[in-house]
C-alpha cells in the first residue's frame, strides 16, 4: 500500500497552500459535532439560561458561528471560504450531564469546508466552558470529529458510529 501524499507539502516538503485553481465550483457541505461534560447543577445552569453571564447557549451558538467564518485566520494553510450556510445545533444529555454541539457548514467553492465545521464545533465548545468555567472547571471537551462530507472531487464520506 502506497502511503497518501500530504497535500499541504511541496515536493520539497515546505508547507504550502494548496493551488486549487483548477478545481471545478462544487457544493460542498461538512457536518461536525463534539460535547462537553459538566456537573449536573452546571448543566442546569446552562440549560435553564440562568447562568451569571445570560444565555450562554445562544452566545456560544454565535461564537460557533463566527468562528466558522474565520477558520482561514486561524488555521494557517486554510483558504478562506465565502460560507453559504452555517448552522449549529446544541444538543443537551440530561442522563451523560453533556451538551453536543454540531455544525453544518455549507460552500460552492473549490475546496472543501471540513474545518469549518470542525472549528464552529471547537469555537462553540469553547464559548460554553468560558462562559460556565466560574462554577465548574473541570468540564472536559471531548470527541471533536467530522461526521460527514459532501462534495468535490472524493465525493461523499461517513464517519463509522462511534
Amino acid at each position: 500500500m502506497t502511503t497518501p501524499k500530504l497535500s499541504h507539502f511541496d515536493a520539497s516538503g515546505q508547507a504550502h497552500m494548496v493551488d486549487v485553481g483548477a478545481k471545478a465550483e462544487t457544493a460542498r457541505r461538512a457536518v461536525a459535532s463534539g460535547r462537553i461534560n459538566m456537573l449536573p447543577e452546571t448543566l442546569a445552569l446552562a440549560r435553564d439560561g440562568s447562568a451569571k453571564k445570560g444565555d450562554v447557549i445562544g452566545i456560544a451558538r454565535i461564537a460557533a458561528i463566527q468562528g466558522a467564518k474565520r477558520t482561514s485566520e486561524l488555521i494557517p494553510l486554510c483558504h478562506p471560504l465565502p460560507l453559504t450556510r452555517v448552522a449549529v445545533e446544541f444538543d443537551i444529555d440530561e442522563a451523560e450531564s453533556s451538551i453536543t454541539c454540531t455544525a453544518t457548514t455549507e460552500t460552492l467553492g473549490r475546496t472543501g469546508v471540513e474545518m469549518e465545521a470542525l472549528t464552529a464545533v471547537s469555537v462553540g465548545l469553547l464559548t460554553l466552558y468560558d462562559m460556565l468555567k466560574a462554577v465548574d472547571r473541570g468540564m472536559r471537551i471531548e470527541s471533536i470529529r467530522l461526521l460527514e462530507k459532501d462534495g468535490g472531487k472524493s465525493g461523499a464520506w461517513r464517519a463509522e458510529q462511534a
